[in-house]
Formats: structure tokens, sequence, C-alpha cells
């Protein structure tokens, strides 16, 4: 649990530094036989800071609530 936790924690961290990203699709205007003209179309994603922040909340409560480890549920199968 402790390596899930250090990675959520880390997926906030970079979601609360870098907000948003950009990507392009190419989207077909005119389609006659043989001839045929696209365009670049530019998609943006965008979220608020406050996303990275609840998700490196989660991120922390996983690693420090998180088990320890399965030593204490072999013991009580004894």
């Amino acid at each position: 649990m402790k390596k899930a936790g250090i990675v959520i924690l880390l997926v906030g961290l970079v979601m609360t530094l870098y907000t948003g990203f950009t990507y392009m699709t190419k989207e077909k205007v005119v389609d006659l036989g043989a001839l045929e003209i696209t365009r670049d179309k530019e998609h943006v994603v965008n979220w608020q800071p406050y996303v990275g922040i609840a998700i490196m909340a989660i991120g922390a409560g996983v690693l420090l609530l998180g088990r320890k480890g399965s030593a204490g549920k072999s013991q009580a199968s004894i």
C-alpha cells in the first residue's frame, strides 16, 4: 500500500503543477474522391488545481493509513 500511496501522491503533485494539456486531431473538411482536405483541430483539457490537491490528500491518506504488512494477518490464522 505504501507504493500505491506514493504513486497517488505524485500524480496529485503533477496535476497540481500542470493544470491541463492540449492535443491535436485531424478533422476532414472536404472529401471529393481523390481530393481530401483536412485541418488540425486543437483540443484543450483543463482541471482546477484543487483536483490535484485532493488527489494528493487521498495519496497521503493511503500512505499513512494503509496496511503496514500482512504479518499480523498470518499470526491470527495460526
